[in-house]
């Protein structure tokens, strides 16, 4: 199985005024427009991604919808509750990785959650590899059971997962 862990992009400042749910919080205009960008940038490095997950918060909703248009047909989009802040979504990979070992699954969700996840599949257990918002990392596993037996693929910051997403086709690949 492999994973792309994306975070969700740039959202407006938490208002309890205008949202006094912080969970409705959307992306900025320009996080809409950055996400999009950098969502190209992922799908030019993972072609195959079969579905995505997602948090059930408005903005990382949002992400996955830009992660999945940027695919042509665009991809399935599934609300996971254990993406959610202070969740932990190991167990249900666990489970689907038993059930699909060949597939790509984009997980979209929040800091500090998507770092430890993604330092305890590599086995980095008390250091995370925190993401920037809209940046993502690869991660390859032959067995979600074994705590560091997954292989980071890559790791990229929001500026250059949009860089990549500008390049024509023909270009570099």
């Amino acid at each position: 199985m492999k994973l792309v862990l994306f975070r969700h992009g740039p959202a407006g400042r938490r208002d309890a005024q205008k949202w006094p749910d912080d969970r409705e919080r959307p992306l900025t205009g320009i996080g809409k427009k950055r996400t999009r960008k950098a969502a190209q940038g992922i799908a030019r490095l993972e072609p195959k991604i079969s579905r995505i997950w997602t948090s059930p918060l408005v903005r990382a909703r949002e992400t996955a919808e830009r992660l999945s248009q940027a695919y042509d047909p665009p991809l399935k989009i599934t609300v996971v509750d254990a993406l959610a802040p202070g969740m932990d979504p190991l167990r249900d990979l666990i489970s689907e990785s038993r059930r699909t070992p060949d597939e790509t699954i984009a997980l979209v969700g929040h800091e500090p959650d998507l770092g430890a996840l993604a330092g305890r599949l590599i086995g980095r257990d008390v250091s995370p590899l925190p993401l920037k918002k809209a940046g993502a990392c690869a991660i390859a596993s032959q067995s979600l059971l074994k705590g560091g037996a997954c292989e980071l693929q890559w790791f990229l910051p929001p500026g250059e997962l949009r860089r990549l997403g500008k390049k024509k086709k023909h270009e570099g690949s």
